[in-house]
């Protein structure tokens, strides 16, 4: 499960408004913005949460979870476009 912060993160390196994720999540924009104003993992539907993740990773996030690849939280990055 993705945590606010990834949320917030993967839409900043996407260059996406708020509205942009919910429309392309098919959520409302007021589902995103409680996604995001959580530190750890939302308390929502989960598949709202999954919609908004889903979208997310189609847009080019990969998600990863806490010491996944480095020590650390959370994270996100930007998948390699070829």
């Amino acid at each position: 499960m993705v945590t606010g912060a990834q949320i917030r993160a993967a839409r900043g390196l996407l260059g996406w408004s708020a509205v942009t994720l919910a429309d392309r999540a098919k959520v409302s924009y007021s589902t995103v913005q409680r996604a995001e104003n959580v530190e750890g993992i939302p308390r929502m539907r989960a598949s709202n949460l999954f919609a908004i993740q889903r979208a997310l990773e189609e847009g080019g996030i990969i998600f990863f979870d806490e010491g996944e690849h480095r020590e650390g939280g959370p994270g996100v990055r930007l998948s390699r476009r070829t």
